[in-house]
């Protein structure tokens, strides 16, 4: 089903990362999770911006993240996510890979809701491009993360996972603020 318009994101991806597409053409699989986050990420963002600036404060109870934290989270996973896939994250992120609370304080950001959408997006888009370089063989590789070995396959279905889960967090933060999903309206 995510095939056709994967490929053609993937091809597009490798034409502006300016590198061959032999050498750093997705496998189908790969292509397949690049088009199941462009999906997320539409809903995130959708979410996002639906959401009234006044409710990213909101918190379903202390000690749980509030709706922005959760965008946050989602972006700063997102970038060092990536690293282990060969994107950094950008400078202005302060995220490092040797260092998890490089991602807390960047989740602790004072961020406005238009701050906070872009960073969002543009996490997606670092997290698709650091995708779109891997190929069947470098999908294999072994690379450590939080502490275990793991194949970089393996780490791009964790972190696919992991944006479905806070997409349904936030479709729940959503609806107990009164917001309707965009795209179930």
């Amino acid at each position: 089903m995510f095939a056709p318009r994967s490929l053609h994101l993937a091809a597009l991806m490798l034409a502006t990362m300016g590198g061959t597409a032999a050498a750093q053409k997705p496998s189908a699989f790969v292509a397949d999770l690049i088009g199941d986050l462009d999906q997320v990420q539409a809903k995130l963002v959708q979410l996002a911006q639906a959401m009234p600036a006044d409710k990213y404060d909101w918190r379903p109870g202390e000690g749980v993240r509030s709706v922005g934290e959760v965008y946050k989270h989602v972006a700063s996973d997102n970038y060092l996510l990536a690293i282990p896939l060969g994107a950094a994250a950008p400078e202005d992120t302060g995220i490092r890979v040797e260092s998890y609370p490089t991602t807390v304080a960047f989740e602790k950001r004072n961020m406005t809701k238009e701050e906070t959408i872009r960073e969002l997006t543009r996490s997606f888009e670092n997290l698709k491009k650091a995708m779109a370089g891997i190929d069947d063989t470098a999908a294999d590789a072994s690379v450590a993360v939080f502490g275990s070995n793991m194949t970089q396959r393996q780490l791009m279905v964790m972190t696919t996972t992991h944006v479905h889960e806070h997409l349904g967090q936030s479709i729940a933060y959503a609806r107990t603020n009164g917001v309707v999903p965009p795209w179930s309206r």
